[in-house]
Order: structure tokens, then sequence, then C-alpha cells
């Protein structure tokens, strides 16, 4: 017993793993609040779930278009200082959000460009601090554990930002929220500021930002395994994982509820995400991956579907718990192969193209899926994203197979 539990936290014996991991949870937890307030925010102005798909869109569409240079930025400079500017850009950008709530004059447009301005930030951001995890564990065959327990924090968050977001939006507002999040931003940056990683081996620069770029699909072309694999998470992205677009609709017109039911559920989802992430982090080796993905997308259509006519709200935060638990092992399967499988010299790029597959295809995937359920509804929007999970669990699984 006690020996696999070392197993599952094995990373934190890492002293810099274990700073940085702290500060990086506290942030979290700030970021999953100002994101599901803002995502209800700009549902209670417009009622419009139309709005909320454009919002996902503004919120995560500049990663597509800036993260692959972000990578290359990742990979020709210290990591640790790109951290540390985006990080105290996003407390100015949290800030000023606060500020515009609290003056009482706050309007959609103005949230859209904050927002906006948060995924461009987030498009160097991504690429250098999950690179970064390489310099925090010094052992690399813990580098899959210190994957997993990234991924159980940020989950951890999302349990617990969405409903304090939930009481707090309902007891004191919005502006509230937005300022717990710019001081959580305080606790990342103290957290960068007591590392002492080993520098940064950085190969001199011979070829043009956009030579390196065109390498970089090059080589993602050349392995097989890493491009089934992006695809894979393009698709996903796109089609299935924006379902969370659909819930302040839920809590709203399905479940006759208020921010607190949308806080709910979506805590429900994180409870999900974090017992994935931490049976993820019990595994030893990337063995099991592909085939937990391939299952997990098959009961993620299935609780999908089964979400889509639900009436009853608690039977709802069960099938919740479940769709997160399926949905959160997507990304991070995805993710750990690719950081464990890819050369450290083109590592940030490989991420950042991740970041692209996933980042990208969400806001477009959020705004379709905002966009169909606008005509069709909610529910009957979900039951087909439940039904082409199911399908694409089915063409993976002879995919990948075949790429074997």
């Amino acid at each position: 017993m006690v020996a696999g539990i070392r197993n599952i936290f094995r990373a934190l014996q890492h002293r810099n793993y274990r700073i940085f991991i702290a500060g990086h949870g506290i942030s979290r937890i700030g970021t999953w609040m100002e994101r599901t307030a803002v995502y209800w925010v700009v549902y209670e102005m417009t009622n419009s779930t139309f709005m909320l798909g454009l919002t996902v869109f503004a919120a995560q569409f500049p990663s597509f278009l800036f993260s692959l240079y972000g990578g290359v930025i990742s990979d020709r400079h210290s990591r640790l200082k790109i951290v540390l500017t985006t990080q105290i850009l996003s407390l100015i950008q949290a800030a000023i959000l606060t500020a515009i709530v609290f003056a009482g004059h706050a309007q959609v447009w103005q949230i859209l460009t904050l927002v906006t301005i948060l995924g461009t930030i987030n498009a160097f951001d991504i690429p250098a601090r999950q690179s970064l995890v390489h310099q925090l564990v010094d052992n690399p065959a813990d580098v899959p554990n210190a994957v997993a327990l990234n991924s159980s924090i940020v989950n951890l968050a999302r349990l617990l930002g969405p409903a304090l977001s939930g009481l707090i939006l309902s007891k004191f507002g919005a502006g509230v929220c937005f300022s717990i999040n710019t001081a959580s931003y305080l606790a990342v940056i103290v957290s960068l500021l007591f590392l002492r990683v080993k520098p940064q081996e950085i190969k001199p620069k011979e070829r043009s930002n956009f030579q390196e770029l065109i390498e970089s699909f090059r080589y993602l072309k050349n392995d097989r395994r890493l491009g089934t694999v992006m695809l894979y998470m393009a698709v996903v992205s796109f089609l299935i994982l924006p379902y969370d677009t659909l819930l302040p609709d839920f809590a709203k017109e399905v479940f006759n509820g208020d921010a607190q039911t949308y806080g709910t559920i979506a805590s429900c989802i994180g409870i999900g995400a974090l017992i994935g992430a931490f049976t993820l982090a019990s595994l030893r080796g990337t063995e099991k991956y592909l085939r937990i993905l391939q299952f997990n997308m098959l009961l993620l259509g299935i609780s999908l579907i089964a979400f889509s006519h639900l009436n009853n709200l608690y039977v709802a935060f069960a099938i919740a718990v479940v769709a997160g638990f399926s949905a959160l092992t997507q990304s991070t399967i995805c993710l750990t192969v690719i950081q464990t499988q890819s050369a450290p010299e083109v590592r940030g790029r490989m991420i950042s193209l991740f970041a692209m597959a996933m980042f990208g295809m969400l806001p477009l995937g959020g705004l379709l899926v905002g966009t169909v359920s606008h005509q069709i509804g909610s529910p009957a929007t979900m039951l087909i994203q439940g039904c082409l999970a199911l399908v694409i669990a089915i063409l993976s699984y002879r995919l990948i197979k075949r790429r074997r």
C-alpha cells in the first residue's frame, strides 16, 4: 500500500518539481475560477450558446495561431524565463479584467478581448512550461509520472476552482472570482523565482524560424506514431472535448439551476479527471497508454449519450464524473507520448504542435458546438458528440493497430 502511494508521487522527490507544482497548483485553482466565471457571465449577459462557443473560441484559438512559434522560442531561449514572463503578463491581464468587472461597466467585447490576450500569452507559456518539466526532474524515468502528476494538480484545480467559483458567483459576484485569480498568479511567480534548474542546452541557431517550423512538420511526418497521436488529438479536440461548452445551458435550462449548479457539474468533471490523472500516475511505463486511450473514448461516448437526455441532476453529477475521467486521459496520454518519445532538440516544437492540435481545434469545436446547439438544442448536440466518440474509438483502434 505504502509502496503504491510512493509510486504515484515519486516525482515529488525532486526539489524543483515540488516547488513548481505547489505554486502551479494554487495558480490553476484561480485559473479555473476565472474560466468558470467568464463563461457564466457571458451566458448571463447574452443567454446564447453561440456566444458561449465564441468565448471558447476567443480564449483558445490564439494558441492555434501562435503556439508553434512559441515552441520555436521555447527551444531557443530559457524556458524558465519564458514561463516567468508569461505568468507576469497573465497576472496583468487578470488584474485588468478584475478592475473592469468591479467598475460595473463590463461589456462582452471587453471580456472577449481580454480572454483573447490570455490565449495569446498561453501560446508561448504552454510549450515552455511543459518542456520545463524535464529540467525539474533529475531522473528521466520519472518524467511520465511528473506529467501525470501535473495533470493531477490541474484537475484538482478543476475540481476546486469551479466549485469555489459557483459559490462565490452566487454570493459575491464575478469580481471576487477574478480578484482571487489575480492573486493566485503570485504563487506561481514566487515558486519560479525559487527554482534552481540546470542550464538549458540550446544548440546554435543555424536556420531561420520558418525553416525550423518546416523541420518540425517533417519530423512529425517521419515519426508515424507521433503523427497518429497528433491527428487523433486534433479530431477529438474538434468534435468531442468541446462538450463542456454546453454545460452552462444544461445547468440553467435543463436542470433549472444557477451558477452554483454549473460550478458543481464542472467540479464533478474535475473529480473524474483527478481520478484519471492519479490512475495514470500509478502506472509504470507507457505500454498500456494507447489501449487505455481507446477504451476511455468508448466510455466518454457512452457517458455523453447518457448525459444528453438526463433530467435528474444527481444522476447527471455521477455521469459527469465518468465523463471527466475518460476525457482527461485523452489529452494526458497524448501529451505523455509526445513528451517522452520526441527528441530533446525538438521537444518544445512537438509540444507546441500538440497545443495546436488541442487548443487550436477546441475553440473551433466550441464554436461549432455552440452554433449547432443554437439550432437543435444542447441535448441533441451532446447526443451527436457521444455517437461520434464511439465511431472515433472504433476507427482509432484499427488505425493504431495497423500503424504498430
